[in-house]
């Protein structure tokens, strides 16, 4: 009976040892939590999920909230610095306020082209920048995937071949002063809209129209509800693919090192996916019905910088970053 009891209490302590040994190794992984209002069905979070998640391996447990159901869209810089989450895709207007050097990288037509686009971020003219972002924002760019290039959608048929046409037209912008203006500089009439809200006021007549790079008007159906697709090509959408500050510091040399591997390599795939999309979806939106169309882009450029040049956010530019983009 006492060897029957030994056994037993031996079965026991392993038992014990078990149960304290598992929760310490769970622990050694790292924590990451991400936001964003991207739908949790978009192509843009399984290429997130495989090409970063996945990339991490078995020492990183990364978690991702999709459609703003965890934090809404504009509050995760917030979020972010409370310590509240640790990673998020966020905006660069998103900055503005506590760095508005950032100003300029909101700037529509800033790049000639996606290879511009990438030579600028590759140069390391925007070293100091980052920086800045790093140092009072309190978050860190890891990357910066490309999205697509904006453009103009709207309901109805009237032609629109230069700023002008877009007077009066209820054109959706993300909330942020830094959008709105945007949409100013455009002519049109910008409304603030969280971007999950887009189809329903698309389709109820709310907004006229909305500005999005191709593959999100496919992604989230704004064909279905629009007209046509003016080609205005204004902004090169890249959104900061960005950690807190407090969580990066936590981490060690390797595991920084892990962590930002895995940003570029997501930045790549994305990049890969979206310039594959956006040279096949002209024919689809046609082939849906809608009228695509390249308007008077000199025009359009023209209005748009001379906008910026009379504005207060020209006078947050850092001195000579803007000749600096223009000559690589």
């Amino acid at each position: 009976m006492q060897k029957v009891l030994k056994q037993l209490a031996g079965c026991a302590a392993l038992t014990v040892m078990s149960m304290t040994v598992a929760p310490a190794h769970a622990a050694d992984k790292v924590e990451l939590i991400y936001s964003d209002t991207v739908p949790e069905g978009d192509i843009r979070t399984t290429i997130l999920r495989k090409e970063f998640g996945e990339c991490l391996g078995d020492g990183f447990d990364f978690k991702s909230y999709h459609g703003a159901t965890l934090f809404k869209q504009g509050t995760e810089l917030t979020a972010m610095q409370r310590g509240n989450l640790d990673m998020g895709n966020l905006s660069i207007f998103d900055f503005y306020n506590q760095v508005p050097h950032t100003a300029i990288l909101g700037v529509a037509y800033l790049y000639k082209d996606y290879d511009h686009f990438r030579r600028v971020w590759s140069s390391g003219v925007l070293d100091e920048l980052m920086a800045e972002i790093e140092d009072k924002a309190k978050v860190k760019v890891l990357s910066n995937p490309y999205i697509g290039t904006r453009h103009v959608n709207v309901k109805g048929d009237k032609d629109i071949q230069v700023p002008a046409d877009l007077d009066g037209v209820k054109l959706r912008m993300p909330g942020g002063e830094g959008w709105q203006f945007v949409g100013e500089a455009l002519g049109a009439n910008p409304t603030p809209l969280a971007f999950t809200e887009v189809y329903t006021a698309l389709q109820t007549g709310a907004i006229d129209g909305q500005d999005n790079p191709l593959p999100t008007d496919k992604s989230m159906k704004f064909y279905e509800v629009t007209d046509q697709i003016v080609l205005t090509g204004h902004l090169m959408s890249n959104n900061p693919f960005t950690i807190s500050m407090s969580k990066w510091n936590s981490l060690d040399a390797d595991q920084q090192a892990k962590v930002q591997e895995c940003a570029v390599n997501f930045q790549s795939a994305m990049d890969n996916n979206t310039l594959e999309n956006e040279s096949q979806l002209v024919d689809f939106f046609k082939e849906e019905g809608l009228k695509v169309y390249e308007p008077n882009k000199d025009a359009f450029r023209t209005h748009v910088l001379d906008y910026y040049k009379n504005s207060k956010y020209s006078e947050n530019w850092p001195e000579g970053l803007l000749d600096k983009i223009n000559a690589l």
